[in-house]
């Protein structure tokens, strides 16, 4: 079956075989879930559109007449699956977006337990590749993938994300565009002409990829691996110096965020510095951007369990902003957050996360 041609395959699956289905829309799977992911910023929302698509292509397929090609007809069904969604839920931010920095003296409060938050992406896992989509694509895929840039796109009306998404990343011409999306080109124009001002103005002005392509691959290693190393050694003067000087620390679920270093060192010298947890890191790609997975130690299991993903914004050589996805989001709303959660094991959602992105359960 993996060898048929792509003719045949259609044939079949039109003749009612799933296998030949499966086949067929294998190649797509990977690209299709990158963008589900990007018009919704949420690794499960995405699944479960994506699952939904393929599940609407199957029953539509015998009315799949070939005008188009199999993969302008899966974008399709994606993208309009993924405008239902935004239809019915509220945009994802991240916690800089959500509010104002916060002080340590009021605590870290209690996570926004519902759907508002930006979720961490597994490019290399999912096999996203480097280099634009086509031609005509503004944006490299991996690009497309970065915290800020998919922020920025949050903030576009569900139109005007798709028209940006399927021009500027999957590099589609205005009429394929107009046609996917069932409007007219003057209107994929328009939609275009403003999307791009409010990425422009929201983005950054430099792509982490290009930054990391600057650093190389030796000075990116001993960046990551001397944040390790002053985090699990508690040494709170050395992750400051790392940190450029108006430097963000945020940690979704929880909407608390701090900026620059007076804040910053408060808050580390008070929660994960404080001598109270044990770290163990793993150096990772999270939406690709330098990321470290970070264990701590739980008594109970005699081992260091997932906590986070802190995805490492860069500038140059300094460390621009840090969001630390916390993944035992079940346990934020606890008063003595840090005092409290050294003692308890993950949770199946934590698990779920670092498998996405290939790492172990427990570092014994």
């Amino acid at each position: 079956m993996a060898a048929s041609s792509p003719t045949a395959l259609l044939g079949a699956a039109r003749g009612g075989d799933e296998a030949a289905f499966g086949h067929l829309v294998e190649p797509f799977r990977g690209e299709l879930h990158a963008h589900c992911y990007r018009m919704l910023a949420s690794v499960q929302d995405a699944e479960d559109a994506l699952q939904e698509a393929l599940l609407r292509a199957w029953r539509g397929l015998p009315g799949f007449e070939g005008r188009s090609s199999l993969r302008s007809w899966l974008y399709t069904i994606a993208t309009n699956t993924c405008l239902n969604v935004i239809a019915r839920r509220p945009k994802r931010v991240l916690p800089i977006e959500h509010g104002p920095s916060t002080d340590m003296e009021d605590g870290l409060g209690e996570p926004l337990v519902e759907s508002v938050w930006i979720e961490p992406y597994p490019d290399e896992r999912l096999g996203v590749e480097d280099g634009p989509a086509a031609p005509d694509a503004r944006y490299e895929r991996r690009e497309s993938l970065e915290l800020a840039f998919v922020a920025a796109l949050q903030h576009l009306p569900a139109n005007q994300r798709a028209v940006l998404i399927l021009r500027d990343v999957l590099g589609f011409s205005a009429r394929e565009a107009g046609e996917l999306l069932g409007t007219t080109v003057a209107s994929v124009n328009s939609a275009m002409q403003r999307a791009r001002k409010t990425v422009d103005e929201r983005g950054p002005e430099r792509s982490q990829q290009a930054t990391l392509r600057s650093l190389g691959d030796r000075r990116l290693r001993d960046l990551v691996e001397g944040y390790m190393d002053a985090m699990q050694r508690g040494d709170v003067d050395r992750v400051v110096s790392m940190l450029a000087a108006d430097a963000a620390w945020s940690m979704p679920p929880l909407a608390a965020w701090f900026r620059g270093h007076e804040q910053i060192r408060g808050f580390l010298v008070h929660g994960p510095l404080s001598g109270e947890w044990r770290w163990r890191h793993l150096p990772a790609r999270v939406n690709g951007q330098a990321a470290v997975a970070t264990y701590s130690w739980v008594e109970a299991e005699g081992a260091h369990l997932p906590f986070s993903f802190d995805t490492l914004t860069l500038d140059g050589e300094r460390i621009a902003d840090i969001t630390s996805f916390i993944t035992r989001s079940t346990r934020a709303g606890d008063p003595d957050f840090y005092a409290r959660w050294p003692a308890h094991g993950a949770d199946a959602g934590t698990l779920a996360a670092f498998e996405r992105f290939g790492l172990p359960a427990r570092l014994d």
